[in-house]
C-alpha cells in the first residue's frame, strides 16, 4: 500500500468513520477491531450507525487499534474461509455472512479440527460406536437365544447307512462303513467313570464348568475356516454333541457353526452335564462301523462297555480325532497314511498323554495308572455277513474311489457315518458271472486236502473293464470279503510277465528304434518307427542283449546280460508278430533296449497303468513284465488299444445322492495315449497270440479276440489279458499266504498246482476267460476290429541287417487276412516245427503255453532277484545251462499284498 494512502490512527474513541469501517470488514474475514480499539456492537454489527457519544464509552473497554493486519490475522484464527462476523450475522463482509459454527450432536468430521484429525473420531465417538455394536449384538444374540429351539435327539441321531447299487439302479447293499450301522444307546451309569474322565480329559477340560461354548475355541475355528482350514479342536464336548446328534450335518461353514454355538448355549442352559456327556458318547463315531461306546466297546475289546479299564478307555477316547488315523489295523484304501504302524504310533502317544493327563487332574492314582505299560490288544476287524461273497470287494472299491475323487471335502470318515446313495458301476450279472467261471476253475482242479503243498494259498483276481467308458463292470476279489481281505482285482504284487510286451510293441510303432549314432534322447524324428510284419529280430536263446549303440549291456556285477528263451526257444530272426505270437522273450528285451526303457515306461504309462505299479529302474527285463500293475489297471490299458488308442481311467463311481441331492457325479475325462494306427495294430498283432499262438485257449465263438499270456519267474504268477471292441478283462493267478505276517509273505511256486506241471497263462487263466468272456458277450453283437492301416518301415535289431534267406518265413494269413511271416509254425498246423516252441512241446492237457516250460522254464532270463530297482545280482544275466531261464527276475515274493489300493489312491 503507498505511503499516501496511509492514514494516521484516528484519535482514541473513534467516532462514525471508525464505526464505518468496522462495518465494512472484507467478507470471509473476521472484522477487524474499529480504530482507536472499539468492537462494533451488536447494533453497529447488524448495519446500525453508533449514536453519537457512545463511542466513549466503548471505547475505554476496547483494545488498542493494531491495524488491518491484526485483524486479518485475528480472522484467520476463527477458521480458514469461514467468512464468520465477529458479532455474529448479518456484517456486510463479502462472505458468506455467516456467524460461528456451532458443534453438531454426532461430532464428525470434527468441529474446528483440521487435516487429517478432522477426520479421526474422537475417544468419545469412538467409545459410543463401540457400545452401541455390542449392544446391537447381545440384542441380537439374546433374540437368536429366545429364537432357538432344541432339536429332537431321538430323531436327529437316527442312524442311516450308506446305500449301493447296482449299474441298473437296484439296490446292492446296504451298509454305513465296513459293517451296518451299529449303535446301541447306553445310560451314563453304564459308562464307566473312568471312559468319562478319559474324554474330558482328552477333549474339554473345562467341560464341567464352561457354558457350552469355548469363545477362544470358537475364534479359532472361524480363523480356520476363513482360511479354508480344519475347524476341529474348536469345539467343546457340548458343541460335538449338537453337531452329531441334534444337528447332523458336518459342514464345515460360517451358518452351521453359528446354529451349532446358539443351540449349545441352550443346551449347556437346560441338560444336565452328565446327559449331555452320555449324548456324546452315544452317538461319537469310533471306526470301524461302531458309533456310540458300547458298540465301540463291543467292536474293539469284545465287551460291554461297563467293563471296560481305565487302559482301554484311554485307548477309545483317543480314536475320537478320526478312527481313520488312529485305528490301530489301519486303512490305506480310505487314506495312504493310514498304515497300522503309523496309526499305531499315534494312538499309543494319545493314549499315553491321556492316561498321564488323568493323573495329573486327578481322575486316576497313580498306582493305577503304573499298572498299563503297553497299548490294550484289540480285536482283528471283522466283517457283516452282507459284505461276504464279491460284495465287501466292490463296496471297498467303490467307497475308495468316492473318498479319494469327490471334491466336496468329503473325507472317508464322514463316509463311514453313512447317509450317502452311491451309484456304482457294478454290472451285477457280470460280477456272478466271473464270479462263476473262477470258481469252476478252482473246484475241478484246486484241492488244498488232496495236494496241500501244492495247492495251498492258491489265489484268483480278475476285472472287468468297458473300454469306451473306463466303467469297471466286474471284478473277482477273492473267495469272500470277510474271510480274504486282500481284494486280489487291485494291487497284489503278482509281476504281469510278457502280458507287458504290448506296450513295447506300440512304444517301438509310435516312437521307433533309436539312430545308434546320436544321444539316448533322441527326438522321434531321428528315430526309425517299428513294422511288426517287416521288422525283425533274434529269436535266439541265451541271446546277448546289447544297448542301443550295440555295446553289450553288464548287470551291476559286471556280467554280460544273455537273455534265455521258454523251453530254449531258437530263432536266429524273426517278425515282431511272431515274437508275439510265440511269446519269445529275447526280440523283445532287445526291442525295449533299442526303443529305450524310459520311452516304453511312458509309453506303459499313456496307456493307463499307474506310475507306481512300474518298477524305476531301467533293467533288460523291465520289457518283459517285472512290474506288478493291479488287473484292474491291466483291463483298463488293454482297453486303450480297444479304443483305438483312447484311454480312459478306469472308475467305480458313477454318482452319490445325499439327502436325495446329487453331490458327485463321474466326469468322462478320455485322452489320446497314442495314435490310433498304432492301436489298431498292436490289437492286430495281439489277434494272432488268440488265433494261432500261446491264448488259442481263450478264444470265444463268434467273437474276434486280442490278448496276451503271461507267466513269471518260477512259475510264481499266470495271467491273461484280451479283450473285444466292447469288453476287456484281465484275469491273474498266483500263490500267496497272504494271511501271514506282512515280512512274511512270500509268491509260491505253481509247479504241480491243479495236477499241472506248471501254470501258465494259457492254462487256468486263459480258461477262466474263456468261460467268462463267453456268458458276459452272449447276445451281444461280435463288433469286428479295425482293419490297421500300414505303419512303419523294416527294421532290424540285435546285429541283424536283412533277413537270412534260409529263415525267410513263408506268408501266413494274420487276423487282418495281411501276411504274417512267420519262421515257427503255430500250434494249429504244424507237427514238425524246426525247432521245439512251447506250443507244441507242452504236454499240458491244455494244449499251449506261452511261456511257462515242463522244466520250470518261462519267458524271461534272470532269477528271483531280479526285481529289485537295479535288476538283482543275476536278474536277466546269464542264467545256468538248462534251467530256461525266467519271465522278469522277480523277487521271492513279488510284493505284498497290499501297497494301496486301485481307486483308494497311490499305490494302485
Amino acid at each position: 500500500m503507498s505511503e499516501h494512502r496511509r492514514k494516521q490512527p484516528p484519535p482514541e474513541g473513534g467516532g462514525r468513520a471508525a464505526a464505518r469501517r468496522a462495518g465494512q470488514q472484507p467478507s470471509g474475514r473476521r472484522a477487524a477491531p474499529s480504530r482507536g480499539g472499539a468492537s462494533a456492537s451488536p447494533a453497529d454489527s447488524a448495519g446500525h450507525r453508533s449514536a453519537p457519544g457512545h463511542s466513549g464509552r466503548r471505547g475505554a473497554e476496547e483494545q488498542p487499534y493494531a491495524g488491518r493486519a491484526a485483524a486479518r490475522r485475528a480472522a484467520q484464527k476463527g477458521g480458514r474461509g469461514r467468512g464468520a462476523d465477529p458479532a455474529g450475522a448479518g456484517g456486510r463482509g463479502r462472505g458468506r455472512g455467516r456467524g460461528p459454527a456451532k458443534k453438531r450432536f454426532i461430532d464428525y468430521p470434527r468441529f474446528n479440527k483440521y487435516g487429517w484429525r478432522r477426520w479421526v473420531p474422537s475417544w468419545r465417538l469412538s467409545g459410543a460406536l463401540a457400545v452401541a455394536f455390542l449392544g446391537s449384538l447381545m440384542a441380537a444374540g439374546s433374540v437368536a437365544y429366545a429364537l432357538v429351539q432344541l432339536p429332537q435327539p431321538s430323531l436327529a441321531s437316527k442312524a442311516e447307512n450308506n446305500v449301493y447299487y447296482w449299474s441298473d439302479g437296484t439296490p446292492m447293499v446296504s451298509t454305513g462303513g465296513e459293517n451296518n450301522v451299529n449303535r446301541q444307546i447306553i445310560t451314563i451309569d453304564q459308562i464307566p467313570k473312568a471312559m468319562q474322565d478319559a474324554v474330558v480329559t482328552q477333549e474339554n477340560k473345562s467341560f464341567y464348568t464352561d457354558s457350552g461354548v469355548d469363545p477362544q475355541g470358537i475364534a479359532r475355528a472361524v480363523v480356520n475356516m476363513a482360511k479354508g482350514q480344519e475347524t476341529q479342536g474348536g469345539s467343546t464336548i457340548t458343541q460335538q454333541y449338537v453337531k452329531n446328534a441334534l444337528l447332523g450335518d458336518q459342514s464345515q461353514t460360517m451358518s452351521r457353526k453359528a446354529k451349532e454355538i446358539f443351540i449349545a448355549l441352550k443346551v449347556g442352559t437346560k441338560l444336565d452335564k452328565r446327559q449331555i456327556l452320555a449324548g456324546y458318547l452315544n452317538t461319537s463315531y469310533f471306526g470301524r462301523g461302531a458309533y456310540g461306546i458300547q458298540a465301540a466297546a463291543r467292536t474293539y475289546f469284545g465287551v460291554d462297555a461297563k467293563k471296560l479299564n481305565p487302559s482301554q478307555c484311554a485307548f477309545l477316547a483317543g480314536l475320537l480325532k478320526g478312527a481313520t488315523l488312529y485305528d490301530p489295523a489301519g486303512n490305506t484304501d480310505l487314506n495312504p497314511q493310514a498304515t497300522p504302524a503309523a496309526n499305531t504310533a499315534r494312538l499309543t502317544y494319545r493314549w499315553k498323554t491321556t492316561l498321564d493327563q488323568m493323573v495329573q487332574g486327578g481322575y486316576l492314582s497313580a498306582s493305577e495308572r503304573a499298572k498299563y505299560t503297553a497299548l490294550p490288544e484289540s480285536q482283528p476287524i471283522k466283517k457283516s455277513a452282507q459284505l461276504s461273497g464279491q460284495v465287501g470287494y466292490l463296496v471297498d472299491l467303490a467307497k475308495s474311489y468316492f473318498a479319494n475323487n469327490n471334491n466336496q471335502g468329503i473325507t472317508s470318515d464322514d463316509l463311514a457315518k453313512g447317509g450317502y446313495e452311491i451309484y456304482t458301476t457294478f454290472d451285477k450279472k457280470k460280477v456272478k458271472q466271473l464270479t462263476d467261471s473262477v470258481e469252476k476253475v478252482r473246484k475241478e482242479n484246486i484241492n488244498p486236502k488232496k495236494r496241500p503243498t501244492k495247492d495251498t494259498y492258491v489265489q484268483f483276481g480278475g476285472a472287468s473293464v468297458e473300454p469306451g467308458s473306463g466303467k469297471i463292470l466286474a471284478i473277482y476279489g477273492g473267495e469272500d470279503a470277510t474271510k480274504h481281505f486282500t481284494d486280489n482285482a487291485d494291487v497284489t504284487g503278482a509281476q504281469v510277465g510278457s502280458t507287458f510286451k504290448p506296450f513295447v510293441l506300440a512304444a517301438s510303432m509310435e516312437h521307433g528304434k533309436r539312430n545308434p549314432t546320436l544321444g539316448e534322447d533322441q527326438p522321434d524324428s531321428e528315430r526309425t518307427p517299428v513294422n511288426p510284419d517287416k521288422s525283425r529280430y533274434p529269436g535266439k536263446n541265451m541271446l546277448k542283449i546289447k544297448d542301443y549303440t550295440g555295446k553289450v549291456w553288464m548287470d551291476k556285477d559286471g556280467k554280460e546280460w544273455l537273455q534265455a528263451n521258454d523251453e530254449g526257444y531258437n530263432q536266429p530272426s524273426i517278425t515282431l508278430r511272431e515274437a508275439m505270437r510265440e511269446s519269445v522273450n529275447s526280440a523283445f528285451v532287445q526291442l525295449g533296449m533299442d526303443v529305450g526303457i524310459p520311452t516304453v515306461r511312458t509309453e506303459a504309462e499313456k496307456a493307463g497303468l499307474s506310475p507306481d505299479q512300474l518298477i524305476k529302474s531301467d533293467v533288460p527285463s523291465f520289457s518283459i513284465g517285472i512290474s506288478d500293475p493291479s488287473a484292474i489297471r491291466m483291463a483298463g490299458a488293454y482297453g486303450t488299444f480297444a479304443e483305438h488308442g483312447k484311454q480312459r481311467d478306469p472308475y467305480s463311481v458313477e454318482k452319490v445322492l445325499r439327502n436325495g441331492k446329487e453331490i458327485f457325479h463321474h466326469q468322462d475325462k478320455a485322452t489320446q495315449a497314442m495314435p490310433a494306427q498304432v492301436a489298431d495294430n498292436v490289437t492286430d498283432v495281439l489277434r494272432t497270440v488268440v488265433d494261432k499262438g500261446t491264448g488259442t485257449n481263450a478264444q470265444v465263438p463268434g467273437h474276434e479276440i486280442a490278448g496276451k499270456t503271461g507267466t513269471t519267474d518260477e512259475n510264481k504268477s499266470a495271467w491273461f489279458v484280451g479283450y473285444t471292441p466292447q469288453l476287456s478283462t484281465a484275469i491273474d493267478m498266483y500263490r500267496l499266504d497272504d494271511n501271514a505276517k506282512s515280512t512274511d509273505r512270500k509268491f509260491l511256486p505253481m509247479y504241480g498246482t491243479g495236477a499241472q506241471k506248471t501254470i501258465q497263462g494259457a492254462s487256468f487263466p486263459s480258461a477262466i476267460f474263456k468261460d467268462y468272456m463267453t456268458a458276459a458277450l452272449n447276445g451281444q453283437p461280435a463288433l469286428k476290429f479295425t482293419k490297421p492301416e500300414p505303419i512303419g518301415d523294416a527294421v532290424y535289431g540285435g546285429g541283424l541287417h536283412s533277413p537270412e534267406p534260409s529263415d525267410s518265413p513263408s506268408p501266413t494269413d494274420s487276423p487282418s487276412n495281411s501276411p504274417s511271416p512267420s519262421d515257427t509254425p503255430s500250434v494249429s498246423n504244424s507237427p514238425q516245427p524246426p525247432p521245439p516252441s512251447p506250443s507244441d512241446s507242452c504236454t499240458s492237457f491244455w494244449g499251449c503255453s506261452d511261456d511257462g516250460g515242463q522244466n520250470g522254464g518261462t519267458d524271461t532270463g534272470g532269477t528271483d532277484t531280479g526285481g529289485t530297482d537295479d535288476g538283482g545280482t543275476d536278474g536277466g544275466s546269464s542264467p545256468p545251462a538248462g534251467t530256461g531261464g525266467t519271465d522278469d527276475g522277480g523277487t521271492d515274493d513279488g510284493g505284498t499284498d497290499t501297497g494301496g489300493g486301485f481307486i483308494g489312491g497311490p499305490g494302485t
